[in-house]
């Protein structure tokens, strides 16, 4: 976060006193002060700053003994920040926030320290990835589950989730956006300001159990981007809705054969439901059914069923109705008691792996890849593989540090979102598509692989040479198709070679996969690696 003038000039007015919760230093040299007794000294220190401050103490980096603006390198600055969290770890304490200003050619910066270790997260953090057609109320209903607060009939709840200026200007969502809530005990925790990252963070401490939502895209040129966030989220469940002022659409259909290609248990929100009469919703319900039946799917209309028979029923073939409004609150009690009950599902066995969807730089803290961990579990301090780069390499790196919805933790596992700071790699040598996992681990990057897949759509038939745009994980690249048996059909299943264009990545049997060029779309398994 930056820093501003105001607030670095009123830490340099404090100024340090012996009774004081401000601390002013150059830089934390790891050789320096992680030695044998400076250590222990400097987490003494730093435990009186906290107690003094009752509870936060605030370390001001970059700056002489007497307050002088010094500034140092940004490399100088993380490296201090790492050392600097480790002396709070070992006075029971961790860094809250790290805010920075550019000073001549460095940084000073402010760390918020406050007392207490950084809290374990929740293992049993739900991650739920929605679609459905643009317009249909996704992110206002997900920013109403997340705030408690009603929505004005605009998308007022809606507006924090769509970041980008485009975004809210327009009322579309143009990227994946995240949102959190929670419950403890039986009792939700929602968001007060869902702008304050603290907040966030809050809600992550707060919860016996979290809930995640992806929040994809409805839009038909930003197809790709949903299939992104459902194919490369590793999620939990999928929540589908439909408005109920315009019904079953063709993207409703696409995005649900999406969810149901990769096998994701799904429920069925119909929204909007204060802009229709009783008859209308009942046409919409009648609709929602007689899609589900006709891909395979048995519907449970909870009105019908109740909240207990859908959280034993709901899997991959049955998918739970739940009527909702944003403006009303209706539904929000039943989705709020499935999130709340529903199970996690079980994540894959196995090492610590993680495809990297978003990469990112935070100022004094350096390049850090985020996305959702596969299998395995990390702590922070790890020594990872990354890779594989263009070539085909893997480049050693450090997870410096592991951030939950902005709040730091000491470790992560399955199935949870997550950003780690990584130590030993330049920003722009991270890319999307690229795998995390422990260092040495055996992997041999392909460009070519064997699967079975399915056509969905296509206008012709799919021969040698085709070539769509491959989601598999969070890789998204251009690959060139070999049928076996020379072509297919819409509606054909078949075996096939694919070859992606232009870089290798890590593929595994049994992997998942969506392709998409223009209006053809199909799904697949990796069925050989070579």
């Amino acid at each position: 976060m930056a820093l501003e003038r105001a607030r670095l000039e009123r830490a340099l007015e404090t100024g340090e006193s012996a009774d004081g919760n401000v601390e002013f230093k150059t830089r934390l040299d790891p050789e320096v002060h992680l030695s044998d007794g400076r250590f222990e000294s400097l987490a003494a220190q730093l435990r009186h700053r906290v107690l003094s401050g009752d509870g936060e103490a605030l370390y001001v980096i970059g700056v002489t003994d007497a307050g002088g603006l010094a500034g140092i390198e940004p490399d100088a600055f993380s490296e201090s920040m790492d050392v600097l969290s480790l002396i709070a770890q070992e006075a029971d304490a961790h860094i809250a926030s790290v805010e920075t200003r550019g000073i001549g050619g460095g940084l000073v910066g402010i760390a918020t320290i406050v007392e207490g270790r950084t809290w374990p997260v929740d293992d049993e953090h739900l991650v739920i990835g929605t679609a459905g057609h643009v317009d249909h109320g996704k992110s206002t209903l997900v920013g109403t589950l997340v705030t408690g607060e009603a929505d004005d009939g605009q998308g007022a709840t809606r507006a924090y989730l769509d970041r980008k200026p485009h975004e809210i200007e327009r009322g579309l969502s143009a990227d994946i956006s995240y949102g959190v809530y929670g419950f403890e005990g039986d009792d939700p925790v929602r968001l007060d300001n869902p702008d304050r990252k603290t907040d966030r963070a809050s809600v992550v401490k707060r919860s016996d159990r979290v809930v995640s939502f992806v929040d994809t895209v409805g839009h038909d040129p930003w197809l790709r981007t949903t299939i992104r966030g459902i194919v490369g989220g590793k999620l939990d469940y999928g929540l589908l809705v439909v408005a109920a002022d315009d019904g079953v659409t063709a993207t409703t259909r696409e995005h649900l054969g999406i969810l149901l290609a990769t096998d994701l248990p799904t429920i069925v929100a119909v929204t909007k439901a204060d802009l229709v009469s009783e008859p209308r919703i009942e046409e919409v319900l009648e609709e929602v059914e007689r899609t589900l039946r006709g891909v395979g799917r048995t519907p449970l209309p909870l009105a019908r069923h109740g909240i207990e028979t859908a959280i034993d029923e709901l899997s991959d073939s049955v998918v739970p109705i739940v009527v909702t409004s944003a403006v009303e609150g209706t539904g929000l009690d039943e989705l709020d008691a499935l999130f709340h009950q529903l199970p996690k599902r079980a994540g894959e066995d196995g090492e610590f792996r993680m495809y990297i969807d978003r990469v990112y730089t935070v100022t004094g803290v350096g390049p850090v890849a985020s996305g959702t961990i596969r299998s395995g579990a990390i702590e922070a301090g790890d020594r990872l593989s990354l890779g594989p780069t263009a070539d085909g390499r893997f480049i050693e790196v450090e997870a410096r540090s592991i951030e939950m919805h902005y709040h730091r933790v000491d470790q992560a596992e399955a199935g949870q979102i997550v950003g780690i700071a990584l130590k030993g790699v330049a920003s722009e040598e991270l890319k999307r598509g690229m795998v995390l996992m422990p260092v040495d681990t055996e992997s041999t990057p392909v460009r070519s692989f064997e699967a079975e897949v399915m056509v969905l759509n296509h206008p012709t038939k799919i021969t040698n040479g085709y070539e769509p745009v491959v989601h598999l994980e969070t890789v998204s690249e251009a690959a060139r198709f070999k049928p076996t048996d020379s072509h297919l059909l819409p509606g054909d299943s078949g075996r096939t070679r694919i070859t992606f264009k232009f870089r290798p990545y890590l593929i595994e049997e049994g992997q998942r996969f969506v392709f998409r060029e223009g209006k053809s779309k199909g799904v697949g398994t990796v069925i050989a690696v070579e």
